[in-house]
């Protein structure tokens, strides 16, 4: 269906949506996007002071329109600036006629925020008890998950629209009373008798229908690694033994576990000296002095492409310099990678899991001293240290006081000599805990080894720590796990000072671009900046962060580790913390400017008329500027094949679309024997096809000169590759 023409009006910082607003210019103000759509050209008009949020939500629906409803056949023009999009405002101008007076400011985005959420509700129609019962569920924020096949629901669009959604194992009586009772609303709420009521069927939802929803996921559509959704099921976090091979199929293990991978990607280390990076010996890695400052740069591949996580490890003795070095070498780092690592600042003793893995086991921590070659101080002749960890994953070795006090009988301690390397085994440490410790004293002491169990050692070994004295010796006690509750606020210095504002109930909607986010999970802080953020927010997020945890009233942790993530580059053990977490929100990870150049060049068609009688476009002639890009092509022939009649008749526009594909049409004379224009051929269903094509080897009657610059390669290479790739090269090109 192309005979459409309407005005969209979208709006909003938290809940962005859109709704059907008069089509006239008094309907316009400077500050959100309207969206023209005529059927086949959707003509997105953003505002002067609109957000970026807005701009990319917009065109989501934009395309969601065009593909969804129109077979991917409609056009999509951009007007970010009205001077550089003459031809484009000529179409609005055409439509909504010409323009008088200023345009009238925005309402804020924070009151239509409060009118959305107010103005919509949900409504559920169902038998009970042999009579039909009409009941308010739900405002906004809508989920999918509200909507059950085996009933009907009313969706009030604060009477802008009224929908009818018909359950698939609904009853006729159901679905003729929530029409009938829709219908009653525009009466007993005092809405316009014009007020439209759309009935929307279980499985053929409107793109209108679903961007009133928080997420709207398509059923079979997978998330992850084969993670289907099934409407109505929510995900659980279940107590699993720990296993890395399910983080990426499992978001919800790598929060839990608060792990970003198996941690088998690439290592690079730094040290900070002379408050500049110098490379450590790769031999080293994994030793960190207490004395030092650290960059710790992991790379890992995720969906073919590269992923990046810089730890900033800060020794507890180094100096203020050098800290503030560290962070200000992280910072250069990063846009080295192109401003998409994930930072995270770790304090001595409080590495992360996920720190701890990426060096298999081998995790070794001086108290004091440094790495560099030129050495301040000689190293102590005996040292201490306590080895916790069962396996690669999760095991460290801090050193300690060398005296018996600091001994721990559930542990294994590496007493190191200049004669012996002792491996002290408590009652209370496991045959894992051992084996590991036996690992980590090859990199701590080249002396011999000789374990000794707990109340067997010799007079050597207290002599070295400088005598017996009592130490911790109660058998540890099996520790209760209670599940922290996450918490999301809200930063803004908008009001001149920081203030934290908790989203209760959070979910990914609540990730907003324009802002910075704070997700507690107790044992991590992260700092979520948006693509949108001011720089001022992005400058002070780790100082929010840090002013968060010192004011916490449960007297919290400083050395708490803070990881800044940016958006769209979110780590799975940050992902798994949102229920159902979408990978391709933001436009697909798709900045707006990337999503609106990959639209193609539809600004270079020109002279186009909208004919306001049959709902036509009219395209008369092609401007002699060339038409730059397959879109731009593409676009051309669509309006020359679907348009040019317009003018010589008054008919309704599915006849004239007839009409125009009748084989009489001038697009369809073939270019030579068997040979046509890609205009002919492209985005065509069987009926529009030419006589004798064969419609499932379209791509066979372009000429060699078509076939390249459409799939850029030669028909001999294209017909080489797998059935399945050429498959999906024709879909992709509208030749399937």
């Amino acid at each position: 269906m192309y005979n459409i023409k309407r005005l969209l009006h979208v709006k909003g910082k938290k809940h962005v949506s859109a709704t059907e607003v008069a089509l006239s210019w008094d309907s316009f103000n400077k500050g959100d996007v309207f969206l023209l759509d005529l059927g086949k050209v959707l003509i997105q008009w953003n505002g002067p002071s609109c957000s970026i949020a807005e701009k990319s939500r917009g065109l989501a629906l934009a395309r969601s329109i065009r593909d969804s409803e129109r077979g991917g056949r409609a056009q999509i023009g951009i007007i970010d600036s009205e001077r550089d999009s003459p031809d484009l405002m000529q179409i609005m101008r055409m439509v909504l006629g010409e323009r008088r007076g200023e345009l009238r400011d925005a309402v804020p985005d924070t009151k239509a925020d409060e009118l959305q959420k107010a103005n919509v509700r949900l409504y559920h129609v169902y038998e009970k008890d042999n009579d039909l019962v009409v009941q308010e569920i739900a405002t906004r924020p809508l989920t999918q998950d509200l909507l059950q096949h085996e009933d009907c629901y009313i969706l009030d669009q604060g009477g802008f629209k009224i929908y009818v959604w018909r359950g698939k194992a609904s009853s006729p009586e159901e679905k003729k009373a929530a029409f009938t009772r829709a219908v009653g609303f525009i009466q007993a709420k005092g809405y316009p008798s014009s007020t439209n009521v759309e009935v929307i069927n279980d499985g053929a939802e409107s793109a209108m229908f679903k961007q009133l929803f928080q997420r709207w996921t398509e059923k079979n559509e997978t998330q992850g690694l084969g993670k289907v959704h099934t409407t109505g099921k929510i995900a659980k976090v279940e107590q699993v033994k720990f296993d890395t091979t399910q983080l990426h199929a499992r978001p919800e293990l790598a929060a839990e576990q608060r792990m970003v991978d198996d941690a088998s990607g690439e290592i690079q280390v730094w040290r900070i000296e002379d408050l500049e990076m110098q490379p450590v010996n790769p031999k080293m890695y994994g030793q960190f002095y207490g004395g030092d400052c650290y960059l710790v740069l992991y790379t890992y591949l995720r969906s073919g492409r590269p992923h990046y996580v810089l730890y900033m490890w800060q020794g507890r003795h180094a100096s203020v310099d050098e800290i503030t070095a560290c962070a200000l070498n992280a910072i250069e780092l990063d846009r080295k990678y192109g401003d998409e690592a994930v930072q995270v600042r770790v304090t001595m003793g409080k590495e992360p899991r996920h720190f701890l893995a990426i060096f298999k086991g081998k995790l070794v921590i001086y108290e004091g001293g440094t790495s560099r070659a030129q050495k301040s101080s000689p190293e102590p002749a005996i040292r201490l240290f306590q080895v916790r960890g069962t396996d690669e994953v999760n095991t460290k070795a801090t050193e300690v006081p060398a005296r018996a006090s600091s001994l721990n009988s559930n542990d294994v301690f590496l007493l190191s000599t200049s004669q012996l390397c002792y491996l002290w085994c408590g009652k209370g440490c496991s045959g894992d805990e051992r084996e590991m410790a036996k690992m980590v004293a090859d990199i701590i002491s080249r002396r011999d080894k000789h374990t000794i169990l707990e109340g067997q050692e010799p007079a050597e070994f207290w002599e070295a720590l400088g005598g017996k004295a009592p130490y911790a010796s109660e058998k540890r006690f099996q520790e209760q796990i209670t599940q922290y509750q996450p918490r999301l606020f809200e930063c803004s210095n908008q009001t001149g000072r920081f203030i934290m504002t908790e989203v209760v109930g959070f979910c990914q909607e609540d990730l907003d671009e324009d802002d910075v986010m704070l997700l507690d999970t107790w044992e991590e802080i992260f700092l979520w900046v948006g693509k949108a953020s001011n720089t001022q927010e992005r400058n002070e997020a780790i100082a929010s962060a840090k002013e968060y945890l010192k004011t916490h009233p449960a007297g919290r942790d400083l050395a708490t580790p803070i990881i800044l993530v940016k958006q769209g580059y979110e780590p799975l053990n940050f992902t798994g913390w949102f229920n159902a977490w979408d990978p391709y929100k933001w436009s697909d990870g798709k900045s707006y400017e990337e999503m609106k150049s990959s639209l193609g060049d539809v600004s270079a068609i020109s002279e186009i008329k909208v004919d306001l009688n049959n709902l036509s476009l009219n395209k008369r002639t092609l401007s002699t500027t060339s038409l730059a890009g397959s879109a731009a092509a593409n676009a051309s022939s669509e309006y020359k094949s679907h348009f040019s009649h317009s003018d010589s008749n008054s008919n309704s526009y599915s006849n004239n679309y007839n009409s125009n594909n009748s084989h009489s049409s001038p697009a369809m004379v073939p270019n030579g024997e068997g040979i046509y224009s890609r205009e002919v051929l492209m985005h065509r269903t069987v009926d529009e096809l030419p006589e004798g094509v064969d419609p499932t080897k379209k791509e066979c009657y372009l000429s060699d000169a078509d076939f390249h610059d459409i799939f850029g390669k030669s028909k001999d290479e294209f017909y080489q590759m797998p059935k399945w790739k050429q498959q999906n090269e024709k879909k992709q090109f509208g030749l399937f």
